[in-house]
């Protein structure tokens, strides 16, 4: 369990520091670099369910039976949902909204605590609801402070907690869903980037080697962590995990604040606290519980 759990730290480790790699490439439109991401993600899941006999073998099997067929309505909306999630990431990220793409990641669990309400009829135990309340105190504070609502945080929260909720059935195995999320996105962005070619916009070679290789690298800096998280889930409980999730986000947090400057004044320093104490509140209550409700995230 020790090892799995350093594992599943690095895997969250890496997503925080995705801000670093995006802001590298921020003189490329969003838009191209999600269809890069897509792109090259699904060439790399596709080599690697190649090239790896075990995983090719077991997603053999679960693609049998019709099985794809009867789930490809859901892993089309997962598609969507991820693809639309990691625009409105890079998207923030590149135009100086770090700290509030970590508020995103960090209100997540309690977005789809609700979201097990609503949809599924869960019930919550009083520490839950307790932990919800003072999460939305915390965005309503920072709505009515700045007088406008934290649209990139929200939103970010909401598509991958709605992604959680449609992947919480999915039959297929972490990779092999990936890759059938990321092929159903693959002719579209491959259409996109070849109309950004044709007239002219296009970054990919033109925009010099650096810029060029980091794009294409896109989608290994997409699956290794995935990979690093698929071992991880294998070895430690999803309690662990619940708690792991929150490096990455606070590690965003922090990049916000110390390398990219971002302001930072007293009523972000109120609204996130409520937050945080939300998660205090709500990773506790989970622990003692033992009870797999708290989601796992990749960007």
């Amino acid at each position: 369990m020790k090892r799995g759990a350093w594992i599943g730290a690095a895997a969250y480790t890496l997503w925080g520091l995705f801000p670093l790699y995006w802001t590298q490439i921020e003189s490329v439109p969003a838009l191209q670099i999600i269809a890069h991401r897509i792109a090259w993600s699904f060439i790399v899941l596709v080599g690697l369910l190649i090239a790896r006999p075990r995983l090719r073998s077991s997603s053999a099997g679960a693609l049998g039976g019709g099985l794809l067929a009867v789930s490809i309505r859901p892993y089309s909306i997962a598609a969507i949902l991820i693809g639309l999630n990691w625009f409105l990431y890079v998207w923030g990220v590149n135009h100086g909204l770090v700290v509030g793409t970590s508020l995103g990641y960090f209100i997540t669990p309690l977005v789809n605590v609700l979201l097990g309400v609503a949809v599924l009829r869960e019930s919550l135990r009083p520490a839950q609801w307790l932990a919800v309340a003072m999460a939305a105190a915390g965005v309503v504070y920072l709505s009515v402070a700045y007088g406008s609502v934290p649209w990139i945080s929200l939103a970010l929260a909401l598509t991958f907690g709605t992604y959680g909720l449609v992947k919480k059935k999915a039959p297929l195995p972490p990779a092999s869903g990936l890759t059938v999320e990321t092929g159903i996105l693959f002719l579209p962005a491959v259409v996109f980037l070849a109309a950004v070619e044709f007239a002219g916009d296009g970054a990919f070679v033109h925009a010099g080697p650096r810029i060029t290789l980091m794009l294409a690298g896109a989608g290994i800096v997409t699956t290794i962590p995935l990979l690093l998280f698929a071992t991880a889930a294998q070895q430690v409980p999803l309690s662990v995990l619940g708690i792991l999730q929150y490096i990455s986000p606070t590690i965003q947090f922090f990049l916000g604040l110390i390398v990219f400057r971002e302001p930072f004044a007293r009523v972000q320093l109120i609204g996130f606290a409520a937050v945080w104490v939300a998660l205090a509140v709500f990773a506790v209550d989970g622990w003692r519980a033992r009870t797999p409700e708290v989601s796992l995230q990749y960007e």
